[in-house]
């Protein structure tokens, strides 16, 4: 290494590509490569900025700057396809990225290269994840170090592409009043809702407005798993958790993701009943995540329980089908891409679990677009889309649904179907014709037929019955969208 830093001083005073690519063989086994990487590096952040999130992700994790001959640059790419959509996509933008670090330039050319792939065995990882590494070496870093830190808020998510819809508007609304008023009516702000619906894009999203009101606000979001370990670790080093405490009383906003993972854990549960208490008392904002309300969460001390309940609880629920539509145009006009509306409408319909299965489904079906060279309804009427969620849609029966709801509500088949007029029994069997209807979309004579009725206005009744008290019975909400995971698990 006797020569690296010199060779590093040259780098700094020259702003001629070529020169760099030189000085990186001849100094290749004096850390000339990591010359180039940097330089590629600089292309690839402006490169990061410039488009979505989930673009760059797909796009550019693992291709790599290969050489620069006389101003011929080349660049390594995984696969064809890969290679075909930089191409026809992202090219000037690497040219203007390439002029904005002053290297000079007379082509770029592209080249299915092995060693642009990833090698998970190997010490060598490509160019593109040399960020991610970072990020994730700089993050355990923070967890494991004995200085302060604060975990700020994923900047890509922010309220302007979080889509609003029949299933979140409360919810959102209560979002708007936290960020207008932050330690004021809504504090804590406690939000559940089955995975993926989008709790941590929306309390992120809230983190990130504060930020832009005030960028001086220590904004601290932390999943539970994160803040346990770090819990653990404060202990583990002196026997205390002092400074650990401190860390998080300094928050002026305090995000805790995922607030169940706390379940039988009474040392953490104390630590942080403490600091809710020390926040809340000087008006600083909580915000708090779950997949279920407080008190479903089995062994979370009572104190607690109240405490993040004092301003209420609020759920996202499972969107509907205009719902699903607007956020799949929201997320193609957000990735600058062109779907059909008939397209749009299958990807909805088809999909019954979550918003997290709804965009991986969106996603599919466009690469397949890309990869074919046709339009996304092509894809759809060729038959290439078809995610494990529309397979298991497709093979549902209604002896399915009777028995996935009889088992949830822990009865059998024939004391759901009997003519019982027991509460839980009713409302089970009601739950059943409700999901009938819902996700097989059988006539109310069919579902009178599964469940055991004769009557198909007693169906009529219960459909209607469940349907209004969805409006306002949260743990029916939790129940149902439980039965629909179960169903498409």
């Amino acid at each position: 290494m006797k020569y690296s830093k010199i060779l590093l001083k040259v780098v700094e005073k020259s702003k001629n590509f070529a020169i760099i690519n030189l000085i990186s063989y001849l100094g290749k086994e004096e850390g000339g490569n990591l010359i180039m990487f940097d330089v590629w590096k600089n292309v690839l952040s402006e490169i990061e900025q410039a488009i979505p999130h989930d673009a760059f992700q797909t796009w550019f994790t693992d291709v790599k700057l290969i050489s620069n001959n006389d101003g011929a640059i080349l660049i390594g790419v995984p696969n064809t396809f890969k290679e075909a959509q930089i191409r026809a996509k992202y090219n000037n933008l690497i040219k203007d990225a390439f002029s904005h670090n002053n290297v000079e330039f007379k082509s770029i050319e592209y080249v299915v290269s092995s060693t642009a792939r990833v090698k998970p065995h190997s010490r060598e990882v490509s160019v593109g994840e040399i960020s991610k590494k970072s990020k994730l070496s700089n993050f355990i870093g923070s967890r494991h170090s004995s200085r302060d830190f604060s975990t700020r808020p994923n900047p890509r998510y922010t309220m302007d592409n979080f889509v609003v819809g029949s299933n979140n508007n409360l919810s959102v609304a209560v979002a708007k009043a936290v960020i207008k008023n932050p330690g004021g009516k809504y504090n804590p702000f406690f939000l559940y809702s089955s995975p993926g619906l989008g709790k941590t894009h929306l309390v992120q999203a809230i983190g990130n407005e504060l930020l832009k009101n005030n960028p001086e606000l220590n904004v601290v979001y932390a999943a539970t798993g994160d803040f346990l370990a770090d819990f653990i670790n404060s202990i583990g080093k002196n026997g205390k958790s002092d400074s650990f405490s401190r860390k998080y009383r300094k928050a002026d906003v305090l995000i805790i993701d995922d607030i169940q993972m706390l379940e039988g854990k009474p040392g953490t549960q104390n630590e942080f009943f403490n600091i809710f208490n020390e926040l809340h008392q000087h008006n600083k904002q909580i915000i708090i995540t779950s997949d279920r309300l407080p008190e479903e969460i089995k062994t979370l001390e009572e104190r607690l329980r109240s405490r993040l309940s004092w301003a209420g609880a609020f759920d996202l629920q499972q969107p509907n089908f205009e719902d699903k539509c607007a956020i799949l145009r929201a997320k193609a006009e957000f990735d600058g891409v062109e779907i059909e509306d008939e397209a749009i409408e299958y990807i909805a319909d088809n999909v019954k679990t979550n918003i997290r299965d709804l965009e991986s489904e969106y996603k599919m079906i466009l690469a397949w677009s890309e990869m074919k060279g046709i339009s996304p309804l092509e894809v759809i009427h060729d038959g290439y889309s078809g995610s494990s969620s529309n397979k298991r849609q497709g093979l549902l029966s209604p002896k399915q649904v009777v028995e996935t709801v009889a088992r949830f509500y822990d009865l059998k088949v024939p004391e759901l179907c009997s003519k019982s007029r027991i509460s839980h029994i009713k409302n089970a069997r009601q739950v059943a014709m409700y999901l009938l209807s819902e996700e097989l979309g059988l006539s109310t004579t069919k579902i009178a037929l599964e469940v055991g009725v004769k009557d198909h206005t007693t169906v009529m009744h219960g459909i209607k019955r469940i349907k209004n008290e969805l409006k306002l019975d949260f743990a029916l909400r939790e129940q149902v969208a439980s039965i629909r995971e179960s169903l498409y698990a």
